[in-house]
């Protein structure tokens, strides 16, 4: 037996919102037959196509043979053949939405972060929890191979007394200028919600919370390494948001972790983010794909003397963990995850609440940058 589940899906003619949450998320559920429930039943997705340009999103809706589309969502979430509202916008057009979304009853799954401020976040997640619907945040960051294999080894006691970690994120985004950006303009603009704080610290806290600790304060500095960028149309603009962060997270237990996150750095290293776990009784470096580990047992001495050159390989000494599962597309399986969740109340803890934390460490990432202090995070008044 097969049910079938409208979704209107605002944002579609941007990158993450075509490639990741419609071509290889949507489309591919509905190639698969659907989403299998827990009674072996399955649900099949109808998407409503939602963006401002008429010309774009019927494109892709031809593209696809999809038939419902429209650039006008007032009247895509009065329509309730599409109980699930989505969004994948830009930030400072989400919160807006989804409290359109939310006033019309309809459930809400979103990208994130989920508002521009703290506030305007734990209004989301009033709203939802007094509306009574379903709501969730985008994390796919914990479905990567290497980060699942992380989890894996956390879970496992690998590391006995987890210390510390440390993480590189980032990559050079190109100006604009002699080569096209590989990222929207707008990432750079602070009044249309950019910046790599806003952008990365929401993952970073579920990643944190998620694999290791909670986060419980954050100093950090955020800086504009490249003030002056090109724009879709090749128009010089002034870059207003971050576009590199140096942070420390204090997490529950006394662990420390420094992460750094960049789109002004040369990528050297095996894969575009790393973190490392350091504990009493191993460590790992883990990737998007891969993830190695060092047991204490077979930790080499090391000694430092720089009067002679090193002939030691350290990385030699390192073991890769085995690809024993085969893992699918991540945003899928998130996808997946929350559509069992609206129609059989299966478990999702990644809500609005959880999208507020990810804002409130953003929030206090900025603060600290700007007061040049270490910040304690404080409960949400939920």
């Amino acid at each position: 037996m097969e049910q079938r589940l409208g979704v209107v899906m605002n944002g579609v003619t941007g990158r993450m919102g075509y490639r990741q949450h419609l071509l290889r998320s949507v489309l591919a559920i509905r190639e698969q037959g659907g989403v299998e429930l827990s009674d072996g039943s399955r649900v099949q997705l109808d998407p409503l196509l939602v963006g401002r340009s008429e010309d774009k999103v019927r494109e892709i809706a031809t593209r696809h043979g999809l038939t419902r589309w429209t650039t006008d969502v007032d009247a895509a979430l009065a329509d309730d053949d599409y109980p699930l509202y989505f969004d994948a916008q830009i930030t400072s057009a989400r919160e807006r939405s989804i409290l359109a979304a939310i006033a019309a009853g309809r459930h809400v799954y979103t990208e994130k972060p989920t508002a521009e401020t703290l506030e305007g976040a734990l209004d989301l997640a009033r709203a939802a929890a007094r509306a009574g619907v379903k709501n969730g945040v985008v994390h796919d960051k914990l479905f990567l191979p290497g980060l699942l294999k992380l989890k894996r080894l956390v879970d496992s006691g690998f590391f006995g007394e987890v210390l510390s970690v440390r993480g590189e994120f980032g990559y050079w985004v190109f100006e604009g200028d002699w080569q096209s950006a590989q990222r929207p303009s707008w990432n750079y603009r602070a009044e249309d919600g950019g910046g790599i704080v806003a952008d990365m610290f929401c993952h970073w806290n579920y990643v944190l919370e998620q694999i290791v600790a909670p986060v419980e304060a954050v100093t950090a500095k955020a800086v504009t390494h490249v003030p002056v960028r090109h724009d879709e149309r090749g128009e010089a603009y002034k870059a207003t948001a971050d576009d590199a962060a140096y942070a420390i997270f204090e997490l529950e237990g006394g662990i420390v972790a420094q992460l750094n996150s960049s789109w002004a750095v040369r990528v050297d290293r095996d894969e575009l983010v790393e973190f490392q776990v350091d504990g009493t009784l191993g460590s790992a470096v883990a990737g998007l794909h891969g993830c190695r580990v060092q047991p204490r047992v077979a930790t080499p001495r090391a000694v430092w003397n720089p009067d002679l050159p090193e002939q030691h390989r350290y990385r030699d000494d390192w073991l890769a963990v085995p690809d024993n599962e085969v893992h699918d597309n991540g945003f899928k399986v998130q996808w997946e995850q929350f559509v069992r969740h609206v129609v059989e109340d299966a478990p999702h803890p990644y809500d609005f609440a959880s999208g507020a934390r990810g804002v409130r460490l953003a929030q206090a990432g900025l603060e600290s940058s700007a007061q040049g202090r270490r910040v304690e995070l404080a409960e949400l008044p939920l």
